[in-house]
């Protein structure tokens, strides 16, 4: 694909910002004349099932510990190494995240047992670093308006074996009329106009002109404030964006903060490859000293590309809003799905005690339809919202006309989230046998082993499920993941 320049006018507006930094800066790009560096790559390990360390030892991969995320690496290139192919991916083992993405998480550092909110979540590399540091604890609620990216979203928190997760796609102003002041902490990632992006994307320069910095202002602006409403007293929202426009990073702090008189900008902790935010790029009528305690991240100056992050604190003291309507006084008695007794067979054949899915009297476990969920300790009300997913999938029932007949199908997202202990049946292969291939690629596999459902592993991680019968083990990875 040939090479779209830089936008004039983008250009124009660095040399005007940075100064004598500018042709540093400007440099970084194929617009410009001399070396190109190329756009840095990253991933970030999975601490939900392994240390940094483990995994770093175990891939072949050139990886360097970034200085802002303790499961993070930047990601060398090298020829032929196809991380996003590698079946510790297909394990959820990491995820592969640009390096300056890997900052916001942990600015906000969610903890286990609180409330989180990610409110603009797809495709889910934030997300999975939320859950990760919260150790599958509290309740993590990922929301995304695009109709489609929702279920890539589905997709990358199924994988990652996070367990404690509500995937919603509504409107942040619904949200907001429903949870005041609910969340703990909340995650804001705004949509932008992406010019920290255009060393990786053609669109985002393509798409990129004046007037769109302005309307992307003006939507995370009314974001904003939709959070805001949703954030407990002396709770943190994290405002992120991947672009060096002020419009949309200083200048909406600012006009925020006028708003919203109760909340406050909190210093965030120096660290290698942080760079102060610009108070001073922005009209004097409008800026504040208080900004330069947001952060942002320079391609010229860190491994990592353009982001701007600012940490938003609600102040302490005023009394929680009244308890809204529609949110359930009494807890609910609870009930037994009505095909419980198909999942309480499947946790007796194929589970082991240890799982504890199937106690009927756990009102955590919720039937939607034909699908089976466990929904996180204390989930708030869900009722006429537009879920994806309100717990963790388990699985589903598929139709059957005879009652006693009705069996369950356990989930991806089900194998994804157990331990290997856990499971009755278990085939463990290590990364190099060849029959880890055939399993992502949907074939059957012809193995000796105890009628049942098996669960597929790779170096003692789950990969999925198979179901043995007569000695041929039958395929249930799913078929939109299955390499062709």
């Amino acid at each position: 694909m040939e090479e779209r320049p830089l936008p004039p006018l983008f250009v124009d507006q660095m040399r005007r910002l940075l100064g004598e930094q500018a042709d540093a800066f400007l440099a970084c790009f194929p617009s410009a004349a001399g070396e190109i560096r190329p756009p840095f790559a990253g991933l970030r390990a999975n601490p939900l099932k392994l240390t940094p360390n483990d995994l770093r030892s175990r891939l072949p991969f050139q990886l360097q510990p970034l200085p802002w995320s303790a499961a993070g690496f930047q990601l060398t290139e090298t020829p032929g190494m196809q991380p996003g192919k590698h079946v510790y991916h297909a394990a959820g083992l990491y995820y592969l995240q640009e390096p300056s993405a890997m900052a916001a998480a942990g600015l906000l550092n969610p903890q286990a047992g609180e409330r989180t909110l990610d409110l603009c979540a797809a495709p889910g590399s934030k997300t999975t670093h939320l859950a990760a540091l919260m150790n599958g604890q509290g309740v993590l609620v990922a929301n995304e308006t695009h109709p489609g990216r929702v279920w890539e979203l589905a997709e990358n928190l199924e994988r990652w074996g996070a367990r404690n997760t509500i995937i919603t796609h509504e409107s942040p102003a619904r949200l907001a009329a429903r949870w005041r002041a609910w969340f703990d902490k909340i995650l804001v990632d705004a949509p932008c106009s992406g010019e920290g992006m255009f060393r990786k994307s053609q669109a985002a320069i393509r798409d990129w002109t004046p007037e769109h910095t302005l309307r992307c202002a003006q939507r995370q602006s009314a974001i904003l404030d939709s959070a805001a409403q949703m954030l407990k007293p002396g709770g943190a929202l994290l405002y992120s964006t991947c672009t060096f426009n002020p419009l949309e990073n200083e200048s909406v702090v600012a006009q925020f903060l006028e708003r919203h008189p109760d909340f406050e900008i909190a210093p965030l902790q120096p660290t290698t490859g942080f760079s102060p935010a610009r108070p001073d790029w922005l009209p004097p009528a409008e800026s504040r000293p208080d900004l330069a305690y947001a952060l942002r991240i320079w391609p010229h100056l860190a491994p990592g590309e353009g982001h701007f992050m600012a940490l938003l604190r609600r102040k302490a003291g005023d009394p929680p809003p009244p308890e809204q309507p529609g949110r359930p006084r009494q807890p609910k008695k609870p009930r037994p799905p009505a095909a419980f007794p198909a999942f309480q067979e499947f946790c007796r054949l194929s589970l082991q005690p240890s799982a504890c899915f199937d106690r009927p009297d756990d009102a955590r476990l919720l039937q939607a339809g034909g699908y089976l969920y466990l929904q996180p300790v204390d989930a708030p009300d869900l009722s006429g919202l537009h879920v994806i997913h309100p717990g963790w999938w388990l699985g589903s029932f598929p139709a059957s006309a005879d009652p006693a007949r009705q069996r369950f199908e356990p989930s991806h997202a089900l194998a994804l989230g157990l331990k290997l202990e856990q499971a009755q049946r278990v085939l463990d292969l290590p990364a190099s046998d060849s029959t880890l291939a055939a399993y992502l690629r949907g074939e059957i596999l012809e193995r000796q082993t105890e009628d049942g459902w098996v669960l597929i592993a790779v170096d003692g991680f789950p990969l999925g499920w198979g179901k043995s019968v007569r000695g041929r083990i039958k395929n249930f990875y799913p078929r939109g993941l299955r390499r062709l």
